[in-house]
């Protein structure tokens, strides 16, 4: 391995997505630590000419800090590999699979992890037919991330749906009964579960805005909670991880009903892009266990390869 000093690494940030905003957040922390380590850093907004600007700028690797939509879904991840420069985070079948909810949704059930109720269908037929599921349900798109266009429907008015103008018939929704209780969520870097964080919004649910706003959201680390639930969702994020065939970091989120117990815990999903933000729950995770924010960026890019 040669000096830190000496390596290249591009960053990307911000692309095309929903999540655009905070990915330029996420890639402006990560280059800071990374040019704090004294690396040679090149930040990147990825466009149709990325392949092209790599080729031109020869990095020893990508640091992957795009989120949703063509950065978290394999897309970038097939260029990269296409083009043989290693990048951090999941490779492209991971990422794939990770992003389409209904997919992984099946991965976790056959590994043994208990996922919500749910049905795939189309916001048009969902509008046309009514709920698949009996209320209260929570909408959202089967492929987007950091809780975009997620929508909770606790009686099963279809109202907060149709009052959008700005919605595709056409796209794929999940929807899924609706679990009351805590948020969890639990990190999982290299081959470790971090720990487990209790998210509890100050009003509503953990949307977007509760997410990357700062004072919207109390963060409960670790997570107080009975006997035994914690070690669960420390194994189900690990196996989790395992069942995509993820790599460096991901992060899963869960939702747990005390009333129900041990039957209680749902996995939602597992984010294979989680924010690297100043209110971003995997630095905080890394931080608890003794991981700084430089050496947690650090070692991302020293586990940088391409998919084989």
């Amino acid at each position: 391995m040669s000096r830190p000093n000496d390596r290249h690494v591009a960053v990307l940030m911000g692309g095309r997505s929903a999540e655009r905003e905070v990915s330029l957040v996420s890639g402006a922390a990560c280059a800071d630590a990374l040019e704090r380590r004294g690396f040679r850093v090149d930040r990147i907004d990825p466009g149709p000419d990325l392949a092209r600007h790599l080729a031109d700028l020869r990095p020893d690797a990508v640091f992957n800090a795009l989120h949703g939509r063509f950065g978290e879904d394999g897309r970038v991840q097939g260029l990269l590999d296409w083009i043989g420069v290693p990048y951090t985070h999941s490779g492209l079948l991971a990422s794939a699979m990770a992003m389409d909810k209904p997919v992984a949704c099946r991965l976790f059930g056959a590994a043994g992890l208990r996922c919500p109720e749910g049905r795939t269908t189309t916001l048009g037929d969902l509008l046309a037919d009514g709920l698949p599921l009996p209320p209260p349900v929570v909408v959202k798109p089967a492929a987007e991330g950091s809780s975009v266009g997620v929508v909770i429907l606790p009686d099963g008015d279809l109202g907060p749906l149709k009052e959008r103008n700005d919605l595709d018939p056409g796209q794929r929704v999940m929807v899924e009964t609706y679990v009351p209780g805590l948020e969890l969520t639990c990190a999982v870097l290299g081959d470790r579960p971090l720990t487990v964080t209790e998210i509890a919004p100050n009003a509503g649910f953990y949307d977007y805005r509760a997410k990357y706003t700062e004072g919207c959201a109390t963060h409960r680390l670790p997570a107080v909670l009975p006997a035994g639930i914690h070690e669960t969702v420390l194994e189900w994020a690990h196996k989790a991880h395992r069942a995509l065939g993820c790599r460096g970091v991901s992060r899963a989120d869960f939702r747990y009903d005390p009333d129900l117990g041990q039957e209680g815990l749902f996995i939602l999903e597992v984010n294979t892009q989680p924010g690297m933000t100043p209110l971003s729950l995997v630095p905080e995770q890394a931080s608890h266990c003794g991981i700084s924010f430089d050496d947690l960026v650090v070692g991302l890019v020293d586990g940088a390869r391409c998919d084989s």
